[in-house]
């Protein structure tokens, strides 16, 4: 048990080491992590996008990075389960804090999202992002195939997010949640053929191609078997990995603007993803986290979970 402290997003002095904030107390930062716009030689930044401005039905997800960093609170520094580890013992993880957005301009929010995703790639070694709804993900796959080359998704959503790329106005595309996998195919940022979406339980117009487990696939199989068809289908390349979270269950995540029945249960898609130890991570994001339509923090506890676990991974990775 870490030695009891308080407000340690911002008296730390290492981005090393748990906190020992009282859970209900202190500064909030996503798991008490140090706050910098310094994020130099950190393992992992974790950044938050406060951006709803491309949704379809509700909105209130430009307040999902609060709530996110306000759930993470509830790990209290002892070693995280599944992992029975200090996550920090020896990954150096920051809290970038959020973008800047101009909410008067949100037809240039894309690209002001890449230049600063771009920035804190080129100190960092991992970034980290807490959405938002889910469009931001097609400047952040932008800035991380800059870094990186081509990628596969591995995307847990309810939708396929391939509708149509309608022209908007200035001559830019008109990418939105429901469109953004389809703008990455077209844009070469992600492999079709070694990427993958797990939970949709809705139609679109084309798959692009990608492999899809829907929901009454993921319902069938096993955890495992989910997690080996994963690692089977991207094949050792580089993953981004996008967490909708609608792939839960409207049960396990209320909180969010396109909720969809018939999902799996956040036990089950926590096991999935405890099991991609092997898969080579170069950035994440948890999206879509809507609080005003959430309940007791359900949605947002799942969310914070999911990022916890992307965390433990990375975790284990370096220690190996």
């Amino acid at each position: 048990m870490t030695r009891k402290s308080i407000d340690h997003a911002f008296t730390s002095q290492s981005a090393l080491g748990a906190a020992g904030d009282p859970t209900y107390a202190g500064a909030l930062s996503f798991m008490r992590r140090r706050l910098t716009k310094s994020p130099a030689g950190a393992d992992v930044t974790v950044w938050g996008i406060p951006f709803d401005a491309s949704v379809s039905n509700r909105p209130g997800c430009r307040f999902g990075p609060q709530a996110l960093r306000r759930a993470s609170a509830i790990f209290d520094n002892d070693p995280q389960y599944p992992f029975d580890r200090d996550l920090f013992a020896a990954m150096s993880v920051v809290d970038y804090g959020d973008c800047a957005l101009d909410y008067r301009l949100p037809e240039i929010a894309h690209e002001t999202m890449r230049q600063e995703a771009e920035a804190i790639l080129a100190e960092t070694g991992f970034l980290l992002t807490l959405g938002g709804d889910h469009s931001i993900t097609f400047p952040l796959l932008q800035a991380h195939v800059a870094r990186h080359g081509r990628l596969s998704l591995v995307q847990f959503d309810a939708h396929q997010d391939t509708w149509p790329v309608a022209s908007g106005s200035h001559g830019r595309p008109r990418v939105d949640h429901g469109s953004f996998v389809k703008a990455a195919v077209d844009a070469d940022l992600i492999d079709p053929a070694t990427s993958i979406q797990i939970g949709i339980r809705t139609h679109a117009p084309e798959d692009c191609g990608i492999a899809i487990l829907d929901g009454e696939a993921v319902e069938d199989m096993s955890a495992a078997a989910i997690a080996e068809a994963i690692l089977a289908r991207t094949a050792g390349s580089d993953v981004y990995l996008s967490f909708d979270i609608d792939c839960l269950d409207a049960a396990f995540a209320p909180g969010t603007g396109t909720p969809v029945a018939g999902g799996p249960t956040s036990a089950k898609i926590l096991s999935v993803l405890r099991r991609l130890g092997a898969l080579p991570l170069v950035g994440a994001d948890v999206v879509e986290v809507s609080p005003p339509y959430d309940h007791a923090d359900i949605t947002a506890i799942a969310g914070a979970t999911v990022a916890m676990y992307v965390l433990g991974l990375l975790a284990e990775r370096k220690s190996a």
